[in-house]
């Protein structure tokens, strides 16, 4: 059973997606990845929501860029958590995948992380802190995990 659903808009996402698959191997949480469009294979895309829902999927990642459409097109079928990641275009610098992800309407909700290789790694650790609530191995991986992030600030030597 695969926890976590990751879509991508379009496989050229896989080089920031890799981010939050990094992530998640590391907390060896299952997941699986489709890359479905909201514009291109909207019915496939609705299908594979419905059918995860079903199979044990409890949270959502969806990474598209430009109108990035994904992430809302997922929450509108679903009651599950989505979290959205926008994807850096050349045109926009992602700006504009950036508020296609973040405005949405009123019963709709999406967490819309940062844009690129930062949000891609958030939106893992937001999954999973989700997750953590009624997980408690994952809960004390994600404790683990913000005390090594403190030990490698208190580590860092800075020359003068």
């Amino acid at each position: 059973m695969n926890k976590i659903g990751i879509i991508m808009g379009s496989k050229s996402d896989l080089e920031i997606v890799n981010e939050t698959i990094s992530i998640l191997r590391q907390f060896a949480v299952s997941f699986e990845i489709k890359v479905l469009s909201a514009h291109r294979t909207p019915k496939e895309l609705v299908k594979y929501v419905e059918d995860s829902s079903k199979q044990g999927v409890k949270v959502f990642i969806a990474a598209a860029g430009m109108s990035a459409a994904l992430a809302g097109v997922v929450a509108a079928h679903t009651i599950l958590p989505v979290i959205g990641i926008p994807i850096e275009t050349k045109n926009l610098k992602g700006l504009d995948s950036l508020l296609s992800t973040v405005q949405m309407p009123p019963g709709v909700p999406v967490a819309c992380m940062a844009i690129g290789k930062a949000g891609a790694k958030n939106a893992a650790l937001f999954a999973l802190e989700i997750l953590g609530l009624s997980d408690a191995k994952i809960g004390a991986q994600l404790l683990d995990y913000k005390k090594w992030l403190c030990l490698e600030i208190k580590g860092t030597k800075i020359k003068l």
